[in-house]
């Protein structure tokens, strides 16, 4: 999709995406993140506005085209560094105390659900946050954004656990703690 147009879901452009992105950074509160991993990092947009909070960001995603793309957004950015793989087959090692899963989780399937889930609630530090955020409007995508974020959550417990959440007329947003 990102060979044939770098922004088909209107990322640079949306109400939408503004808002969301405006109220998934307002999530971290002022926090700042020493390691944070975002899976789908698309043409990087959000990843841009992620950059000034963590240390050290690492963006992934499954399209070299979007990555060139967010590499180019993100070149006067320190600290980012971009992975072409295909989560959670592949995943990049380490800790993190940042996870964002942002939009991706309903293309997975259930098998690919309970492994995500399982690898956080490894890779994910003591006191450390997983940001989800998803579309909840009907899709054409193996889940919807409530089913794969409560997939997501069987696998990870016990020892992730919800400390947040908040539901739009069109997203929900969930925020994840690792137990300290």
């Amino acid at each position: 999709m990102f060979a044939a147009d770098p922004d088909p879901w209107r990322f640079e452009s949306s109400a939408y995406e503004r808002a969301k992105y405006d109220r998934t950074i307002a999530a971290f509160e002022n926090r700042r993140f020493r390691r944070g991993l975002e899976i789908g990092c698309a043409n990087g947009v959000l990843t841009s506005r992620l950059a000034p909070r963590v240390d050290e960001l690492i963006a992934v995603d499954v399209s070299a085209s979007a990555l060139a793309s967010a590499r180019r957004r993100c070149a006067d950015l320190a600290g980012i560094r971009f992975g072409q793989m295909t989560f959670p087959e592949q995943a990049p090692p380490g800790e993190f105390d940042l996870i964002i899963v942002s939009e991706v989780a309903y293309y997975w399937s259930d098998r690919d659900l309970n492994a995500a889930g399982h690898w956080m609630s490894e890779a994910l530090a003591k006191n450390g946050r997983v940001l989800l955020v998803h579309w909840t409007g009907a899709t054409d995508y193996p889940q919807t954004g409530d089913e794969a974020v409560g997939k997501l959550a069987q696998a990870a417990t016990p020892f992730i656990w919800s400390v947040g959440a908040e539901r739009t007329e069109s997203y929900r947003l969930d925020i994840w703690e690792r137990a300290p």
